[in-house]
């Protein structure tokens, strides 16, 4: 919502630099998304690191 609002300022006080941020947002969100797709999968391999380290601590817990 944030966002839209200040679209709006930026619509009232310069139009066509509006419009310019409107028509280039998809195509930076299409240029950021492998780095976000890479950043999920290198969270879910420190994920799995995390826990192949911790579990010999959870087994003798267990015990």
């Amino acid at each position: 919502m944030v966002k839209f609002l200040l679209w709006c300022i930026l619509l009232v006080l310069c139009w066509p630099l509006a419009l310019l941020a409107l028509l280039l947002y998809p195509l930076v969100w299409l240029l950021l998304l492998p780095f976000r797709l890479a950043g999920v999968a290198v969270g879910g391999v420190l994920e799995l690191v995390k826990a192949v380290i911790l579990l010999p601590a959870r087994v003798i817990r267990a015990i």
